[in-house]
């Protein structure tokens, strides 16, 4: 086997490290889904967030070391037929998954048991939602029309073939990189976030098989980039994977 130069050796042991992460809050805004009837506003307690989301590399070594998700082990319950698809075998991303560009292709069970074995969890809706709600200046940019088109113009473009890297854009007022324009994330509560544009729809059944107090009309009915990605999430089954789907974690404060 060819020896690889420590150039290379240091590229790779940084693709793989554990991401970096960054305290957010506490902190109050309203959310586009608010917590109950009468309720604008909602409280974040502080939390902790992968300033990128997780890449092939961090995740190759993750099923080095837990076998049990590599692709062809793990279960159809806890993974579809598209699991880990684009690598070029079960420990082996290949050319189609570069080191540094964002993992997808991976249920929200693989990214949740990735998460844990880091110590951490997947984040929290309201939590992605109000640190996702930040510009490059500003904490809170939802209302600003030049910032929300850019999202926009993102989601109406087709995903590229090859993915770029994680932390190619700029980072946010947090300091957090790609929570707009590369991939959309799983979140912990991601089935909780039944919306109805009629209130008379929700209760009964469909209140009952989501948890929490997620079936909720929302509040800002404009902020389009942020319904889009809810109604994803709402579509998805736990098991279910994407060529654009990926995540990042989030954890307690010490």
């Amino acid at each position: 086997m060819p020896k690889l130069s420590l150039a290379l050796l240091a590229v790779l042991a940084s693709a793989a490290a554990p991401a970096e992460r960054v305290a957010i809050g506490p902190g109050q805004f309203v959310s586009t889904l608010p917590p109950g009837p009468g309720i604008a506003t909602v409280a974040v307690a502080q939390f902790l967030l992968d300033r990128r989301p997780v890449t092939n590399a961090e995740f190759l070594e993750f099923v080095r070391t837990h076998p049990q998700w590599q692709r062809g082990r793990a279960p159809a319950l806890l993974a579809d037929g598209q699991y880990l698809a684009h690598w070029s075998g079960p420990v082996d991303p290949g050319p189609a998954a570069g080191s540094f560009q964002p993992v997808t292709h991976v249920s929200w069970y693989a990214a949740k048991a990735y998460c844990e074995a880091q110590g951490a969890r997947l984040p929290r809706w309201y939590e992605w939602e109000f640190v996702a709600a930040a510009s490059e200046t500003l904490a809170d940019a939802r209302g600003d029309p030049a910032w929300r088109q850019r999202i926009l113009d993102w989601y109406a473009r087709p995903t590229a073939a090859a993915l770029a890297d994680v932390g190619s854009s700029p980072p946010n007022y947090y300091g957090v990189f790609d929570l707009h324009g590369l991939i959309w994330e799983w979140v912990l509560d991601y089935n909780s976030l039944l919306v109805s544009n009629d209130s008379r729809e929700q209760g009964g059944a469909d209140r009952a098989r989501f948890c929490g107090e997620g079936a909720l009309s929302t509040a800002d009915r404009d902020n389009y980039a942020v319904l889009m990605r809810i109604a994803l999430l709402n579509s998805l089954q736990a098991n279910y994977t994407t060529a654009n789907l990926g995540f990042r974690c989030a954890a307690e404060p010490p």
